[in-house]
């Protein structure tokens, strides 16, 4: 079975529907980060409901707080973009599903190990959907899958990322997300060192031998998401 964060979800508020939204094409960067704060400041201000974008960029990585200049092995690749959320580099481009999440923890209890202990679970139960074991791992953030395939240079069985996990919190409120890898071009991440760590390998749904859509992933994920996070409005 799956690896699962200890931590129980945060309870969702009674009688509330998350908007729920897929966006076509490739989202450029810089306007859908603006679009997303804006929602962010109207959620926090009682204007607007909760909501998840699903979406996908064009080729980029990303600068979290954390981030360490050597960890961008090559910066004319992409262009690169300061997220403003936690962690170090990420990869973003066509074939990666990305879920930004913009929640109201006043509303659902502010307890940021919980949230995150959320999302982790949320991409383990969808990644389950396709029989595929995902993981947490204390110390390195995202979500893994043991490789039977491949050894580690300790001699262990190799470990690689599927899904990253990034977020902020403003007054409360979250934003940025998740990405999770179903056929982008692997050969990418190669520009980084994702997430600052190097030993470990970047995977997805495809390249594991699974003949996944990007379709197949949503309805997954939103049915993940209504398990954990309560109801979504996708009127």
């Amino acid at each position: 079975m799956p690896q699962t964060c200890p931590a129980p979800a945060p309870t969702p508020p009674t009688g509330h529907a998350v908007e729920w939204r897929v966006l076509d094409g490739l989202a450029p960067y810089a306007e859908t980060l603006a679009a997303m704060e804006a929602r962010v400041a109207q959620i926090a201000a009682g204007t607007a409901p909760e909501a998840v974008w699903l979406l996908e960029h064009p080729p980029l990585y990303t600068a979290g707080t954390s981030a360490q200049p050597a960890d961008l092995v090559e910066p004319e690749r992409f262009p690169v973009h300061v997220a403003g959320r936690g962690g170090q580099y990420t990869y973003h481009g066509p074939g990666q599903r990305v879920a930004y999440v913009m929640l109201d923890l006043n509303r659902r209890g502010r307890d940021v190990r919980k949230f995150v202990c959320a999302l982790e679970n949320w991409v383990i139960q969808t990644l389950a959907s396709f029989n595929v074991t995902g993981e947490h791992r204390a110390g390195r953030v995202g979500v893994w899958v043991v490789r039977p395939d491949r050894r580690g240079i300790d001699g262990q069985l190799a470990e690689d990322k599927i899904a990253a996990i990034g977020v902020k919190l403003r007054k409360w409120v979250s934003f940025h997300g998740i990405s999770i890898n179903v056929e982008p071009d692997l050969s990418h991440f190669t520009g980084i060192v994702p997430c600052g760590i190097a030993d470990h390998g970047v995977t997805s749904l495809v390249d594991l031998g699974l003949p996944v859509t990007m379709d197949d992933l949503d309805v997954a994920l939103h049915s993940s998401f209504e398990q954990q996070f309560g109801p979504t409005d996708r009127s």
